[in-house]
């Protein structure tokens, strides 16, 4: 049985989609389309090889893509890495709710599928900072005029994350994918954390950074940041969260010095953040039988719990 919480509420398969396209775009000819994962609130599809359409199915999702068209075109000159532009903007009609959007494909493999060791994850360090650096150091002002919202979902609202994380920790303990004493010490970590301070500034943030969403290429150099639909106005340990997903810990030191000052506090909201938002990927690439994006979230609930260990250890 399907849990719930993924399930979509209008699925876009291939018939759907290349229904849609042809129906807005006389210059998009559809005939080959590729579905691209299987992501939580989209569906998203390679067409013809060159093109990326993504389309909501769940009505939470539609403001998400709508935020993208409205926002991405600005940031796009003011980043050292390539990201999606929407070029085609697809609106709805009665048969189908939602805005829709079209971008040119963006070279590169997501990290979860490329796999890259830890000499090349540890080699992403600086260009991933200095990536970041730039993001939230944009002005946010003229976003927030266009439409760039604030955090309506409390993302960093402990009230709400924790009991999400004891009840999927729980359900990955038992489907047996995760050994009890390491969701325990997850556990106590994120319980911890829970009390730091919020932010002390706000920034423009991705809002759903990690490795799904970081593209590589040949060398496991970062080519491409895509998937902007959380993109918002808040806590910068939102985005700085992915070091503590993909990163060796020896490789934090060369992240923070590219990226700038970091408060100790921001840095455990980081992990707070990161620790949520592993369990999530753990579990939903697990319900879904993803494998690359499962083994992604549990890669990355090691490296969390490591560091914490080497921590404690120190």
């Amino acid at each position: 049985m399907s849990d719930p919480v993924w399930t979509p509420e209008i699925v876009v398969d291939e018939d759907r989609a290349r229904a849609l396209i042809a129906s807005r775009f006389a210059d998009v000819r559809a005939e080959r389309l590729e579905r691209l994962g299987q992501g939580w609130d989209n569906a998203a599809y390679l067409v013809d090889g060159a093109t990326v359409f993504r389309f909501p199915q769940r009505a939470v999702a539609a403001p998400l893509v709508a935020t993208e068209i409205a926002v991405l075109p600005a940031l796009a000159g003011l980043l050292p890495v390539a990201i999606p532009v929407p070029r085609w903007i697809g609106e709805p009609d009665s048969a189908y709710p939602w805005r829709f959007a079209g971008y040119e494909l963006l070279a590169g493999t997501p990290l979860d599928i490329a796999r890259p060791d830890d000499a090349a994850r540890a080699a992403l360090a600086s260009p991933l900072a200095r990536f970041l650096r730039a993001l939230h150091a944009v002005d946010p002002e003229p976003l927030v005029a266009s439409g760039l919202p604030p955090d309506t979902i409390g993302r960093m609202d402990p009230a709400k994350r924790l009991p999400q994380v004891r009840e999927r920790l729980f359900a990955l303990v038992a489907g047996g994918s995760l050994e009890s004493d390491d969701a325990a010490a997850l556990l106590g970590t994120f319980e911890r954390d829970a009390g730091t301070n919020g932010p002390q500034r706000l920034t423009v943030v991705h809002g759903d950074l990690y490795a799904r969403h970081l593209l590589l290429d040949e060398r496991s150099a970062l080519t491409g940041v895509i998937d902007w639909g959380d993109v918002h106005y808040g806590d910068p340990a939102v985005d700085l969260s992915v070091a503590h997903e993909i990163l060796p810990v020896a490789a934090h030191g060369s992240f923070l010095s590219e990226y700038g000052d970091v408060a100790p506090g921001t840095w455990r909201r980081a992990r707070w953040r990161a620790i949520h938002h592993a369990v999530l990927v753990a579990d939903y690439g697990t319900t879904i039988g993803d494998r690359a994006l499962a083994a992604g979230g549990f890669e990355a609930l090691r490296r969390i719990l490591a560091a914490d260990r080497l921590g404690s250890s120190q």
